[in-house]
């Protein structure tokens, strides 16, 4: 009963209904009061006011008859009018005190005392105070019966028209000559009051319990039941489960409210899943992320783990981590969690156990505290990486970085590690040495640069930029001694920077012999041309004759020649000579050894220069020339003597094949073409004949050493070979195209020089 009393007291609507019933009541019964209050005095007032008139109009009614002393009149008078029911007495006293006059006959002659309650309004305890107002001589009494009266007592006063009168009875000097007491009854006045009374309470109570029941019906229609429906809502909010609409069908403030808790368990209800989901991510994230976790508490012992230490080592709860770990009787000497616990910060530090099949693992591990609410660390989550793989690999990185630092070292060629933008040299292999003579320390943090001649740095500057594979170049020891590289250049990384791996390759022997063979061609082809270089020398000589002989003639007769046709002879004899020693001097470089180096050359002038001294084997076999050069060629990067005999070459087996198809074919066409032109960044070479062909059988082997398909004794088969090998050295292509008994073409394609 008392706990049902206590959840009664606490409930906001007993609380709102008590407070609004007591100001209710207390403001009811306030107005019940004053309205009752009111009534009263303005019922007493009335019978006061109605007294005071009776009064008046008794003493003027008698005052005629006081005037002639009518004694009997008055006593008429006093006794008619005393008959109405509500007057009690009618009296008038004399001035000793002494009942003259009376509706009450047994009343007459009655004396009464100034101490009675009726003297008291005039006189004090003996003596006259003074004459008082209406207000002090009425008085209310009771009766022995209980009801109530009021009576009034009203002074006769001497006036001028009783102490003047005929019988002057009275003198002047009296004051008062006597009173007129009148008593009416106040019981028709208290049943109305009474009455009244009982009418405001009733309506008191009736509007009292209306507006309490209206009022809690308002409240609980539009306060209490909405409030509940909240409350019920906002409890479900609290318990996390299912929210439904709230509708209290009110477009007040309630309404609002309600509506702001729709809205706010609505948001609560889509926080509540995200924070569910986010739970239910985290506890699967804890559970399976693919490191160990262990909460420890300060005796180290376990209190939660997720489930991957669970599978690495089957922990039992409560155990200590450093049995669970590594199988130890007691803790670890440099233990991350102990001091974490120490200072409340993040730790990290390696560590190494054996997992529960008995291999042994590596980890990396972080501690991070976990405060309670005073801020105090009251555990640690330690969280380990197993890092085993990464220790092998860095194992077996440190064994394959010692293996490739060996070959590195024992490559058979000097390899470089350059500096991607400025060349210089980061590090080098032990081979440097022996083909350079710098001593590896003397090399590091040097520009590569430097190895090269200085007239020729900027040119590989750019190659080493540009070109993935130097073909040739030339480069100083440090005895100031040449040698000759094949250079590769490789962008990679080292030590997080972009460098280039730089592998130079000592060519100058091959160099050498290439230059051997190269010039044993050469006088192989000189051999092979010499009864036409002999033709060409035979017509200049042959002219020089002739005009010697008439300059002769002339010495003898002198007369005989104009001196036009002498100086005509002169300018012959001197242009023959010119031509033959251009011809001589065109054999003397062709014979003679070149510099292995690189030059911008113009291809239209080496194939030029290659007909000078082919072209008149070519009229004397009677084969036709075609020329087709592009004009304002390009530059191509080579040595012009090298390409001048790739080209002595390709005419040479050209002009093998024509004759051969044309021992065969008398009628057979007799015609090479000699073209060039530009595509892009390449420059090309087209030598086609109109010879026998090339066999599919062989087409593919023209290029190898000593392979000829000329008869015994008629070739070397060196010339392509060689012609392939120094158009390679240009960094160009050779290829050919062929059909039996057609035509065979040789197509050559060179890179653009940089100049050019």
């Amino acid at each position: 009963m008392w706990g049902f009393w206590q959840n009664i007291r606490q409930r906001l609507l007993f609380k709102v209904l008590l407070t609004v019933g007591v100001i209710l009541l207390g403001s009811i019964g306030l107005w019940s009061y004053f309205n009752v209050t009111y009534q009263k005095n303005t019922l007493m007032g009335n019978v006061q006011s109605e007294l005071l008139e009776l009064t008046e109009t008794i003493r003027l009614g008698s005052r005629y008859a006081m005037l002639h002393n009518a004694r009997q009149d008055i006593g008429a008078i006093v006794n008619n009018i005393g008959k109405q029911e509500k007057i009690r007495n009618i009296r008038i006293f004399n001035k000793k005190g002494a009942i003259a006059f009376s509706n009450r006959q047994e009343e007459l002659g009655e004396r009464v005392t100034k101490r009675e309650e009726r003297c008291r309004s005039c006189h004090g305890q003996d003596s006259f105070r003074s004459t008082p107002g209406p207000d002090k001589r009425i008085r209310v009494f009771r009766s022995e019966s209980g009801h109530r009266y009021m009576g009034v007592i009203s002074p006769i006063y001497n006036e001028p028209s009783c102490y003047q009168a005929t019988c002057h009875a009275h003198t002047e000097e009296e004051k008062v000559l006597g009173l007129l007491d009148v008593v009416v009854s106040l019981r028709g006045v208290d049943e109305k009051l009474a009455a009244y009374e009982r009418y405001t309470v009733f309506f008191a109570l009736f509007v009292f319990l209306a507006t309490y029941l209206a009022f809690a019906l308002f409240v609980q229609r539009f306060i209490n039941r909405p409030v509940k429906g909240m409350i019920r809502a906002t409890q479900k909010i609290a318990r996390g489960e299912q929210f439904t609409r709230l509708d209290v069908g009110q477009q007040d403030e309630m309404g609002q409210l309600a509506r702001a808790i729709e809205d706010m368990g609505g948001e609560i209800e889509q926080k509540h899943k995200e924070i569910t989901r986010e739970r239910e991510r985290y506890e699967q994230l804890y559970g399976l992320v693919p490191c160990l976790i262990t909460v420890q508490d300060r005796q180290y012992r376990l209190i939660s783990y997720n489930r991957e230490f669970e599978h690495k080592f089957a922990p039992k709860r409560w155990e200590h981590c450093y049995r669970a770990y590594k199988g130890r009787s007691e803790k670890c000497v440099e233990c991350p969690v102990e001091k974490t616990f120490r200072d409340g910060r993040v730790h990290t530090s390696e560590e190494s156990g054996y997992v529960k099949d008995g291999s042994q693992a590596h980890w990396l591990v972080t501690t991070a505290p976990i405060h309670n609410p005073r801020g105090k660390v009251e555990a640690v989550m330690e969280m380990c990486l197993d890092i085993t793989e990464r220790k092998k690999l860095e194992e077996d990185l440190r064994r394959s970085e010692n293996k490739y630092w060996a070959i590195f070292n024992n490559i058979p060629n000097p390899v470089f590690v350059l500096d991607a933008k400025r060349l210089t040299i980061i590090d080098c292999n032990d081979r440097v040495p022996s083909l350079y003579g710098y001593e590896k320390e003397e090399l590091l943090q040097t520009n590569f640069l430097d190895l090269f001649l200085e007239r020729e740095r900027q040119e590989y500057s750019d190659l080493l930029a540009s070109s993935s594979y130097i073909q040739k170049s030339r480069q100083r020891t440090r005895e100031g001694g040449i040698v000759y590289t094949a250079i590769r250049v490789s962008p990679s990384e080292y030590n997080d920077r972009r460098v280039l791996l730089v592998t130079a390759s000592d060519i100058t022997k091959r160099l050498e012999t290439e230059q051997q063979l190269i010039q044993s061609s050469k006088m192989t082809t000189l051999g092979e041309m010499a009864s036409g270089i002999a033709h060409e020398l035979n017509q200049p000589l042959t002219v020089i004759r002739t005009a010697s002989n008439f300059l002769a003639r002339k010495r003898l007769d002198p007369e005989t020649f104009a001196e036009e046709t002498v100086g005509a002879m002169l300018e012959e004899i001197d242009t023959n000579v010119e031509r033959a020693t251009k011809i001589i001097n065109h054999m003397r470089e062709f014979s003679r050894k070149p510099e292995v180096r690189s030059e911008g050359v113009q291809l239209n002038s080496v194939l030029r220069n290659a007909m000078d001294i082919f072209s008149q084997q070519l009229k004397l076999r009677e084969i036709e020339v075609a020329w087709e050069l592009e004009p304002d060629l390009p530059l191509i990067r080579g040595e012009s003597n090298q390409l001048e005999q790739v080209f002595i070459n390709l005419l040479l087996n050209a002009r093998d094949a024509i004759e051969e198809k044309a021992d065969r074919l008398p009628e057979a066409e007799k015609r090479i073409e000699l073209v060039t032109w530009s595509e892009g960044d390449r420059v090309l070479a087209r030598v086609q004949d109109t010879g026998r062909g090339i066999p599919r059988a062989t087409r593919d082997r023209i290029f190898e050493p000593f392979f000829t398909t000329k008869e015994v004794g008629k070739g070397t088969g060196l010339g392509l070979s060689i012609s392939y090998r120094i158009v390679q050295d240009c960094g160009g292509v050779i290829r050919v195209e062929s059909e039996e008994e057609a035509y065979t073409r040789f197509i050559l394609e060179f890179p653009r020089a940089e100049d050019g």
